[in-house]
């Protein structure tokens, strides 16, 4: 029987199941550019790659649950013009935690009191800009009124996590990147296109979610 998708199933589930194994390349690799600019992982290049952490905000908007990206401007050092979580790179002896926190603060004036932390997706190595990205499951019980930085976004994007559970919603093109041809599968959100390290990290994501929504 399936479970209604709530936040409090969502609050229920979620920091039990990051605890234990997770889907991880497999299901970053759905969402990857074909063919797959690097398929190298985590372990396989912590010791030389930069860190960076992300932060997946999970939050009631009206009665359903939502998940929020960032359209960046062209003025960041990282990104720019694409749809992203917020986040950015470690600083100093910052936790990972600490850092998706921080981000999510300076970029989009998240109170990150309010936040309860679920666990952390598998890491991600976006190799072409040699970053490992964290990403970071937060979870708030209380809607979000955003204040975005005009220096780094240019729009902030709200979305029902059923309509990306939704496999209806899932496209893909053939682009020309990096001097080459490749398949891009994305999820479509009215004219926004979530591709790349976020559609491969969210990929993840709702992957687990899926089990909840058919366990």
């Amino acid at each position: 029987m399936s479970e209604k998708l709530t936040l409090d199933s969502i609050l229920k589930f979620l920091p039990g199941r990051l605890q234990a194994e997770k889907p991880g390349l497999a299901a970053q690799l759905r969402f990857s550019p074909q063919p797959p600019p690097s398929t190298l992982t985590y372990r396989e290049v912590q010791e030389t790659c930069l860190k960076a952490a992300v932060l997946i905000l999970i939050y009631p908007k009206g009665r359903e649950p939502h998940l929020v990206f960032i359209h960046r401007t062209g003025l960041g050092n990282h990104h720019q013009n694409q749809i992203s979580f917020p986040g950015g790179g470690r600083q100093g002896q910052e936790s990972i935690e600490q850092t998706a926190l921080r981000e999510a603060r300076e970029e989009l004036g998240v109170p990150t009191e309010k936040i309860t932390i679920a666990g952390q997706l598998t890491p991600l190595y976006v190799q072409p800009s040699n970053y490992c990205v964290f990403p970071v499951v937060g979870i708030s019980r209380e809607e979000m009124n955003f204040e975005p930085s005009p220096c780094e976004v240019a729009a902030v994007i709200e979305v029902p996590l059923t309509h990306l559970l939704d496999d209806n919603n899932i496209r893909s093109e053939t682009w020309f990147l990096r001097g080459r041809q490749v398949l891009v599968p994305f999820y479509q959100y009215e004219e926004h296109k979530i591709w790349g390290a976020t559609a491969m990290i969210l990929s993840e994501l709702l992957e687990l979610l899926g089990e909840l929504k058919t366990g």
